[in-house]
């Protein structure tokens, strides 16, 4: 049977696939609407057999804050390549995916798949571009005594949420420096906010790193202690968040502005913790 021109139209509206493929499904499904829907949708778990040892190392982070600040969320998705991360499709299902994410506060990955509708969008999506896409991790926060500042920088491969404790009001002069500090994160990429939450592992690493330097230095190994801790200093100052010179007035640090604005407002904000997704980075 012939395959009309307004059948095409429809199935591509309705499954977003294009023409030459919708014209292949209903000839194939000789015209039973249903059944094209369910061969384009095939194509896309073929694809995703076919890609599945594919690196997709390209994609988007993306954020959103609550209007009070209180709750927040950060999500990754991930494809193949930069041309596919920056064509609507994919930037339409990764913000229905954060949208999804925001609201339903599912636990994890694998439950937001055992959505049909999510799960049903990311096969057609895939059969769609012809590539591996994945929803590869997402973070969701709310603390009625927090805050939340998000930050995306451009090109939307790097990402960070940012919270804050202690705020009776979620101000903009708060808001503000919140937004300083998630930009800061962006940049320096601190591993934690405080010395004591730097893995005891790294520290004994950095430890025997700094002494076998120096002895190789013909240091006397009665101030290798001492030299070491100097070092282990600057390793703090430069890999914990609080300790970090301020990227817009390095005479200050983090910590000091934090000091500055409780001081200001007689309050007791405090830097809890932050995420920062950077694209296909190691800490997935």
């Amino acid at each position: 049977m012939g395959i009309t021109a307004s059948q095409v139209n429809e199935l591509r509206k309705k499954t977003g696939a294009g023409m030459m493929d919708c014209k292949k499904a209903l000839t194939e499904a000789n015209g039973d609407m249903e059944k094209a829907i369910e061969l384009l949708r095939k194509k896309g778990t073929s694809v995703a057999a076919k890609r599945a040892e594919k690196s997709a190392t390209e994609g988007l982070v993306l954020t959103k804050v609550s209007d009070d600040k209180r709750a927040g969320t950060i999500l990754e998705i991930n494809c193949e390549t930069d041309f596919v991360a920056k064509g609507n499709d994919f930037t339409s299902f990764a913000n229905s995916v954060l949208e999804k994410v925001y609201t339903d506060k599912p636990d994890n990955t694998d439950t937001l798949l055992k959505d049909d509708k999510v799960k049903n969008s990311l096969t057609d999506l895939m059969g769609k571009v012809g590539e591996k896409i994945e929803i590869s991790r997402f973070v969701n926060e709310q603390d009625d005594n927090g805050m939340f500042i998000d930050y995306v920088h451009m090109g939307a491969k790097l990402g960070v949420l940012l919270k804050l404790g202690n705020v009776k009001e979620t101000t903009d002069e708060l808001n503000e420096l919140g937004r300083d500090i998630a930009m800061q994160i962006a940049a320096m990429k601190p591993i934690c906010v405080k010395r004591d939450e730097v893995p005891k592992e790294i520290v004994d690493k950095e430890i025997e790193i700094y002494k076998e330097i120096s002895r190789k230095e013909g240091k006397p190994e009665q101030i290798l202690d001492k030299i070491t801790t100097g070092k282990l200093n600057k390793y703090y100052q430069e890999n914990c968040l609080i300790e970090q010179a301020f990227i817009k007035d390095n005479t200050k640090s983090v910590g000091k502005l934090i000091e500055e604005y409780n001081s200001r407002n007689k309050s007791k904000v405090n830097i809890v913790h932050f995420h920062r997704l950077h694209l296909s980075d190691e800490n997935k």
